[in-house]
């Protein structure tokens, strides 16, 4: 793969930050709503979880060098994204480290062809196979911060 070391170390290594930030807190604490509008720290990392075989289908599709277009994503919409949310932190943790290790396999070795692959995303336009990396790279960043953000709130809470 001839990503940069940036995208692949993130790659990587970005999804074990779950782990790291969620180690001593309780199911119940990560499920609490801080705020009842939004997802809980919870949601957020199932939604992390359940967004991969997403992205692994999407992957595949661009692979072919068709240029597909796809919808914007909606988790609520998707019966997986249901799906884990009964399940435990051990399970959910399986999954994510399974499809991230096959999303790394698939990744690697990919020639330069493969990777100028595009595909169109609605809001986002036409992107090459790495913009759609980078993109769902900076999307679980954003949901990281914000696992971060409820985690700090509950944390004072229960001081």
């Amino acid at each position: 793969m001839t990503f940069t070391p940036s995208l692949q170390s993130r790659l990587e290594h970005q999804h074990e930050t779950i782990g790291e930030l969620t180690q001593d807190l309780s199911l119940s604490s990560l499920k609490q709503r801080v705020n009842p509008e939004k997802w809980s720290a919870f949601e957020n990392i199932v939604h992390l979880v359940s967004y991969q075989p997403i992205f692994i289908e999407r992957l595949e599709l661009i692979l072919q060098g068709d240029k597909p277009q796809f919808p914007r994503y909606v988790a609520e919409n998707d019966p997986k994204f249901h799906e884990y949310l009964l399940k435990s932190r051990e399970e959910l943790f399986q999954i994510l480290y399974a499809d991230r290790s096959f999303i790394i396999r698939r990744l690697n070795g990919l020639n330069e062809k493969a990777i100028s692959y595009v595909a169109r995303h609605p809001k986002f336009g036409w992107q090459p196979l790495t913009g759609w990396v980078e993109f769902f790279l900076l999307h679980e960043s954003h949901h990281l911060f914000t696992i971060f953000q409820l985690i700090c709130t509950i944390r004072q809470a229960e001081q």
